[in-house]
């Protein structure tokens, strides 16, 4: 990975925050397909990169509070399981209006840096198995490659069992 010292007249805010923060990132974008819909995947195919390196950001309404689930995007998000780690007992999938306006970012490029509304993040276990994961710099067609261990520390996230491989 390289010291980020990208531009920041185009900067998202989760590059901004990256930039801030002095973190070691890659930037990567590509030409992304508006027709497209399953927009992890298709940063997965384009990067070249496996489905289970790139991280889906997901906005979670748990017991009626707002949480960022983190989970590779070859799995799902088991909602039982996002309950259990913040000690809840109802999980389930914030709208796309909801999310757009909690986040900033819309979706298929929502981040979990540089959120309008600061929320808990929890990152499914599996991101510590790479030496560095993939998620969305705040719009669709660019990702972060960061270690995983960073995206823990900045996002001041809980690591947990979250997530259902396919």
């Amino acid at each position: 990975m390289t010291v980020a010292s990208k531009p920041t007249s185009a900067a998202t805010p989760a590059v901004r925050v990256l930039n801030l923060a002095g973190i070691d990132y890659t930037l990567h974008s590509f030409d992304h397909d508006p027709r497209t819909r399953r927009y992890g995947s298709e940063a997965a195919d384009k990067l070249g990169v496996g489905s289970d390196q790139v991280f889906k950001t997901l906005m979670i309404q748990v017991d009626g509070a707002p949480v960022t689930a983190l989970v590779p995007v070859s799995g799902q998000l088991d909602l039982k399981g996002l309950s259990s780690a913040r000690g809840a007992k109802k999980a389930q999938l914030a709208g796309v209006a909801e999310t757009e306006r909690r986040t900033g970012y819309p979706v298929g490029g929502v981040s979990p840096f540089g959120q309008r509304h600061a929320v808990p993040v929890v990152i499914d276990r599996t991101a510590l198995e790479h030496s560095s994961v993939f998620v969305s710099a705040g719009r669709r067609g660019l990702e972060i490659e960061i270690r995983p261990e960073d995206l823990v520390m900045l996002t001041n996230a809980q690591v947990g069992k979250i997530a259902t491989l396919d």
